[in-house]
């Protein structure tokens, strides 16, 4: 579109606090992408915290999409900036203008995809000429809007200042102009058709009264209120059939002025699409896929938070949060969702949960590793108020089936990928271990609990270690005991809140019963 563009890429980021330049204007842009922003994460533990699923929900399994949400930053100035856009956002103006724009600018990109599959040149070019013509209204459009929008995020006002100087530079406004004079001069293109056997005759109209004018007019009398439409809609191919090549062919021959015209443009025109604006498009789907996905949410009660991020303190917090892909399931089946406090406190880093089965106790681990991954994308996460530590790298270890192809059996399987992660975890990592041992009799699950808990505690680590072991609870000064709950006048019956409380002895015995079908309801089952 001109010399100036190049110079204006680097103006703006959405996701990260721009660079700084360094005498090549492009040189902030050429940084652009996945190292600037953070680690690219392995996606180990999306399948144990159901990141996997989440993330498909939102992204809809769009590339790009998917590898902005797994990809955490280590800087607070990243998040921060984040947490500004998403601010901006919230401003139903701001919204509706970027909503408008999303809407606008897919579908020119649709447009710009048919066209290049079109064979017939004309076609190509007015296919391409009507993705112009919306391209400029919703440019136009986003940059009235955006020009008295009250922005406070440094990502939305460059870009701001960025539209502006692209809406108002020579090469678009020349854009805007040939487009719509294009546009006209086709709007003027009348002709008619006969067909006579095999023959068809093509000529310029004469005056000829339109039918379809005459026919609604004429059944317009019997219009009763509102109507129903009876018509059906077909996915049809938007090319043409060899008949309708050969009547375009004599229409370009009747109207040669216009249809030049129309070449001319494409050739002028037929990369319009801005780079800049285009990049902010792509980006900006980062924020609005994340908002369709927690808005029905919201709107059923539940609450999210910008959480203070932290890259050196270990004090954390979390109020009324849950598990996001067991809110998205429970409100679709019309269930309730069950919201858990969480609190580390100076020198406190390891969770150790108990209590009987089937009660939160994994949902509350899951929660744990979702937040801060959530955190480290720097979306809002579920909570009312939340503080939460940067991390590194997220492990987890979750009880699993044993499988036969491994040729190993689940407990060698289990000590194998818990030495892998106490030796690749830092001080900086979240570690979650999910009932790990538990293919093992009581006392080798004490012992190589006992040293997992070792490893951790002397790791500094954060970590949530699900357990039946209740003696884990009171291992160390940094390890804070949480208990699933139960109704106290029906110990069948689940409250599934998770809160701080010493261990009650009862975890193991419930899995005992469970295990050999000795609980209340098994009895139950089994006399009846």
């Amino acid at each position: 579109m001109g010399p100036e563009r190049g110079e204006s890429l680097a103006a703006f980021d959405l996701l990260a606090p721009a660079p700084v330049q360094h005498g090549d204007a492009q040189h902030g842009d050429a940084q652009h992408g996945d190292a600037q922003h953070g680690d690219v994460d392995r996606r180990d533990h999306a399948r144990d915290l159901h990141l996997d699923q989440i993330v498909s929900a939102i992204t809809r399994d769009d590339d790009t999409l998917e590898t902005w949400y797994f990809t955490r930053t280590r800087d607070v100035a990243t998040v921060q900036h984040r947490h500004e856009v998403f601010g901006d956002l919230e401003d139903s103006g701001v919204w509706a203008a970027v909503g408008e724009l999303c809407a606008s600018l897919r579908e020119v990109v649709s447009h710009l995809a048919q066209a290049r599959a079109m064979r017939v040149a004309q076609q190509r070019q007015a296919w391409t000429l009507d993705a112009a013509a919306i391209y400029c209204a919703a440019v136009r459009k986003l940059t009235k809007e955006l020009g008295g929008a009250p922005l406070a995020s440094r990502g939305l006002q460059d870009f701001r200042r960025y539209l502006e100087a692209y809406a108002g530079s020579e090469a678009f406004e020349r854009l805007e102009a040939e487009t719509t004079e294009c546009k006209d001069a086709l709007a003027g293109v009348s002709y008619c058709v006969q067909i006579d056997g095999g023959r068809v005759t093509v000529r310029r109209t004469a005056g000829e009264a339109d039918y379809s004018e005459e026919i609604q007019s004429v059944f317009e009398r019997f219009r009763q209120g509102a109507v129903r439409r009876y018509l059906i809609d077909y996915r049809m191919w938007p090319g043409m059939t060899r008949v309708g090549e050969q009547i375009l062919a004599l229409v370009v021959r009747l109207f040669p002025d216009e249809f030049s015209l129309l070449a001319v443009h494409f050739e002028r025109h037929g990369g319009f699409l801005d780079p800049g604006v285009h990049r902010f498009y792509r980006e900006l789907q980062f924020y609005v896929s994340y908002r369709e996905h927690i808005d029905p949410m919201r709107a059923a009660g539940l609450t999210f938070c910008y959480p203070e991020v932290d890259a050196q303190s270990k004090e954390e917090l979390a109020e009324d949060t849950f598990d996001l892909s067991l809110a998205s399931m429970l409100l679709a089946e019309g269930g309730t969702v069950v919201t858990n406090d969480l609190r580390l406190d100076p020198g406190e880093r390891i969770f150790v949960v108990s209590g009987p089965n089937q009660g939160g106790k994994t949902t509350f681990a899951r929660t744990f590793g979702q937040l801060h991954h959530l955190a480290a994308i720097g979306v809002p996460v579920p909570g009312r108020r939340a503080r939460l530590y940067l991390c590194d790298r997220i492990f987890t270890h979750f009880e699993r089936e044993e499988e036969l192809s491994t040729l190993t059996g689940k407990l060698e399987t289990d000590l194998v990928e818990m030495q892998r992660t106490l030796r690749s975890a830092t001080p900086r990592s979240v570690v979650i271990m999910n009932e790990v041992f538990s293919s093992t009799s009581l006392e080798d699950a004490r012992f190589l609990g006992t040293e997992a808990m070792r490893c951790l505690v002397d790791l500094d680590c954060l970590a949530v270690y699900v357990t039946f072991i209740d003696e884990l609870a009171s291992f160390a000064p940094s390890v804070v005991s949480m208990i699933s709950t139960i109704v106290p006048e029906d110990p069948a019956t689940r409250t599934f809140k998770v809160v701080r409380a010493p261990a009650n002895g009862l975890a193991y015995a419930l899995s005992l019963a469970q295990k050999h079908r000795l609980t209340y309801p098994q009895l139950l089952e089994r006399i009846s």
